[in-house]
């Protein structure tokens, strides 16, 4: 029995329907999704569980606006990124929808150091430039800058992950992938060469299974892989009203918005911002976030609270950092990060399972590359960097 969803896809009760098929991918958030996607281009068979229904806000993937950027210290992750703007580029083509909007990216604050990551990108050939204090308030009079320098890189923007994931798992079915909604995984074992994923509507068997459903990972693997530390924490971004609007500056890009993506740290905090879209519920409403200050919780135990204090906070950046935003906060939420020691991702193999967690809070904008990855343990390949695997992750413990 099926009953319609979102657009192209279908949440199925009842038994299912097969019981083999080359792949199993437990968990349809970003990451579960690309895999799905990049997985039946190949032509495998797919099967695809995820244990709640289609858009749902229980997870890490939900909502229409993420960050897309450049801006890492670290090069590999720079690296990474000019590889994930490409298969971005190449899932818009294939789905005929846009997903990612270059609105131009902002770092600055101290703590941020705009100028060590003017270095990182310039050196793995991402363009970007040095703006001064002066510099950076005649492009951008709607953002107050204590102090300078701030970075300016062009290729940064906004994604869709909402209508991103629809997009993939709508592309995999139409390659004849079976994406089953309120289908939780219940356990995992493990035979010689194979893998079976049980359920409440029955077994599923495949030579490979990809394992990749964000904060539940850990319970799901316990006694079947051995995982190093992973907190899960209840994170929450408001969302601000333009008042007045904000006045009209030279756009970045001749497709831009006038507001960017902004990261700002310094001795306050670290906080984030971008064009909230959708979810924010009204026109030109920015999202704002911080890092690095969740509650400990686990994906069964969290609240859905919204911390008074974390409002507080964003609330006090804005009105330092952002005069052009009202006051007024017109949407809110929470959403998990689900996080390793040193913030890489797990991407590694073992046995028939491969391990996704594209986690840490910046694995949204590598998602089409991340399901090109996952797609290629499945095949047999390894890790795409040995700062990946489980035995790096378990040793730096």
């Amino acid at each position: 029995m099926a009953e319609p969803t979102s657009p192209g896809i279908t949440r199925y009760r009842g038994e299912v329907a097969r019981a083999s098929t080359d792949l199993i991918i437990v968990g349809a958030g970003l990451a579960g999704a690309a895999a799905a996607w990049a997985a039946s281009a190949r032509g495998l068979s797919v099967t695809v569980l995820e244990a709640f229904e289609a858009g749902h806000k229980r997870g890490s993937s939900h909502g229409s606006a993420r960050i897309f950027r450049h801006a890492y210290r670290d090069p590999l992750y720079v690296t990474m990124t000019a590889r994930a703007g490409d298969r971005w580029q190449h899932l818009q083509e294939d789905a005929g929808e846009e997903f990612l909007r270059f609105t131009g990216g902002l770092d600055f604050g101290a703590a941020r150091d705009p100028a060590a990551l003017h270095a990182v990108l310039t050196a793995c050939g991402i363009p970007a430039v040095l703006l001064d204090r002066r510099q950076a308030s005649e492009r951008y009079p709607f953002i107050s800058f204590a102090s300078g320098p701030v970075l300016y890189h062009a290729n940064a923007g906004v994604l869709d992950p909402d209508r991103a994931i629809t997009a993939m798992l709508r592309l995999a079915e139409q390659r004849g992938a079976d994406v089953r909604f309120g289908c939780p995984a219940e356990r995992i074992a493990v035979q010689s060469g194979s893998v079976t994923v049980h359920t409440a509507a029955g077994p599923v068997t495949a030579p490979v299974a990809v394992v990749a459903p964000g904060a539940w990972i850990a319970p799901l693997l316990a006694g079947v892989v051995q995982l190093p530390p992973l907190t899960v924490t209840q994170e929450q971004v408001f969302h601000f009203a333009p008042s007045p609007p904000p006045p009209p500056a030279e756009p970045p890009r001749p497709d831009a918005s006038p507001w960017p993506i902004l990261i700002s740290a310094d001795e306050d905090g670290f906080f984030y911002g971008l064009p909230g879209g959708r979810d924010g519920e009204v026109p030109g409403a920015i999202k704002l976030g911080e890092m690095e200050r969740g509650t400990v919780t686990t994906a069964q135990d969290r609240d859905f609270t919204v911390n008074p204090a974390a409002r507080q906070r964003v609330t006090s950046f804005a009105e330092r950092h952002l005069p052009a935003l009202s006051r007024e906060i017109v949407n809110e939420a929470t959403c998990l990060f689900t996080s390793t020691a040193n913030e890489d991702f797990i991407l590694d193999r073992v046995g028939p399972l491969v391990i996704a967690s594209a986690c840490s809070g910046h694995g949204a904008k590598f998602a089409p590359l991340t399901g090109e990855i996952i797609a290629d343990l499945a095949a047999g390949q390894p890790a795409p960097d040995p700062r990946f695997t489980l035995a790096a992750h378990l040793a730096a413990r």
